[in-house]
């Protein structure tokens, strides 16, 4: 009988010590594991950051673009698309409210060479973090010499 009351006491001192090592091994694998969490969620905000980016300078891209064919649309006018302002020109100012409505805090800006038909499209805008961007495209728009 005396043997039996020998096995129902406390376990040994070390049993203890090897369950609190457990414990301490189960928090440095959570904190681990946290830590891999939270790199995952900077790596996902910068590629956010990183295709917003990409976008607006596609649409900067698409803009000027589409400026170049307003452009060959109306070869009859074009000494109107020259300046920021583009002086009067109708088709020119819609385009210089489409850049300020679609890229943040964008500005349009035209430079037509008469002589040479040399067109420069510059296209500026400023990221929410402040990050200024420019596209600028070069080419030659003139009416034909028949």
């Amino acid at each position: 009988m005396q043997s039996l009351s020998r096995h129902s006491q406390l376990p040994p001192a070390s049993a203890s010590r090897v369950r609190g090592i457990a414990l301490i091994e189960v928090l440095v694998a959570m904190l681990i594991f946290m830590l891999g969490v939270l790199g995952l969620i900077g790596l996902q905000s910068s590629m956010t950051r990183a295709q917003t980016e990409s976008k607006v300078r596609a649409d900067a891209a698409y803009l000027a673009s589409e400026l170049t064919g307003r452009m060959w649309a109306d070869l009859n006018n074009l000494a109107g698309y020259n300046g920021t302002g583009c002086a009067s020109q109708t088709r020119c100012l819609e385009w210089q409210t489409k850049v300020a409505s679609s890229l943040p805090s964008g500005v349009g800006a035209v430079s037509y060479d008469g002589g040479s038909g040399n067109v420069t499209i510059t296209v500026t805008w400023t990221m929410p973090n402040g990050d200024s961007h420019r596209y600028v495209t070069n080419t030659t728009v003139a009416k034909p010499t028949t």
